[in-house]
């Protein structure tokens, strides 16, 4: 459980982590890198969680849960150990032990809490970001790709894969919960809407995390082992998805972003639902 923490206001994040150690409960430990969540527990001696926490530095999250888990097992204890790590720290600067405890079949779950930069450090572009956004390093746009996390887990075959959002918050608690019944390394990706960050009001968090999944921006789906089910949100959204400009037209980050990108981008959201029906139909 999660109780107050020092987060900028509207911070998704907190939201998503509360529900994630809700459904993990108290025997879990969480492996946090630098990164905002490394923020919002709170000063030493007080802090937001309940559970033990042991920050690491930016790249060595995943070989810290390697190491910690195999003591845990060696004990015989079923303790839950869970990284907790931003877009910077999974995508970039911790890829490489990640894919290292993946390939080694470490028994954790990894959460990757993507709020699409480096968000506490102000905002700069890191791997995540999507093209056309505006960041303290970018600030006439991003003129690259968002980098595809997904697929380069799945090509680990983990048992057990999936993509949340913090505006389903009932959604990640069912996929944490899942996710712990696998042994072996399991992910979550979670997107995590960032007002000062995305600059849009503070109120408007599970807004912006809903106009993503309904226009298409943010595909939830999930994979065990092999399969995919895209979820039931994301199938409605693929019937009748929204205007993309319903979702980058209030956030600042996309401000004057070329009509040419927004056409990438729609091309990209087309082909990536492609290519997951397609997945699950041939899963089927």
């Amino acid at each position: 459980m999660l109780k107050c923490t020092s987060a900028c206001a509207g911070c998704s994040d907190s939201l998503a982590l509360r529900y994630v150690l809700k459904a993990a409960g108290p025997d879990t430990v969480m492996v946090v890198p630098a990164c905002c969540t490394s923020v919002i527990q709170g000063i030493y001696p007080n802090t937001a969680f309940n559970v033990p926490v042991y920050n690491i530095a930016f790249g060595a999250a995943a070989s810290c849960a390697s190491g910690m888990s195999n003591a845990f097992r060696a004990a015989g204890k079923k303790t839950n150990v869970i990284v907790y790590a931003g877009d910077g720290g999974t995508l970039d600067i911790g890829i490489q032990a990640m894919s290292g405890a993946f390939e080694r079949g470490t028994d954790f779950l990894y959460i990757c809490y993507d709020n699409e930069a480096y968000g506490n450090t102000g905002m700069q572009r890191s791997g995540g970001t999507p093209m056309g956004a505006r960041t303290t390093t970018t600030p006439t746009g991003k003129t690259d790709a968002k980098k595809d996390i997904d697929m380069i887990i799945a090509a680990h075959d983990p048992p057990y894969m999936a993509t949340a959002c913090a505006a389903y918050p009932q959604d990640i608690f069912r996929k944490v919960q899942k996710a712990l019944t696998f042994r072996g390394p399991t992910f979550l990706h979670i997107l995590a809407p960032c007002p000062p960050g995305w600059r849009y009001p503070t109120e408007k968090s599970v807004e912006m995390g809903k106009l993503a999944v309904k226009t298409g921006m943010w595909v939830l789906y999930e994979r065990e082992y092999g399969k995919v089910t895209i979820g039931p949100q994301s199938k409605a959204a693929m019937k009748n998805l929204l205007p993309l400009e319903e979702y980058l037209s209030p956030q600042g980050r996309f401000k004057g972003i070329d009509t040419k990108v927004v056409e990438i981008l729609k091309q990209q959201i087309a082909k990536n639902f492609q290519r997951l029906a397609a997945e699950e139909e041939a899963g089927a």
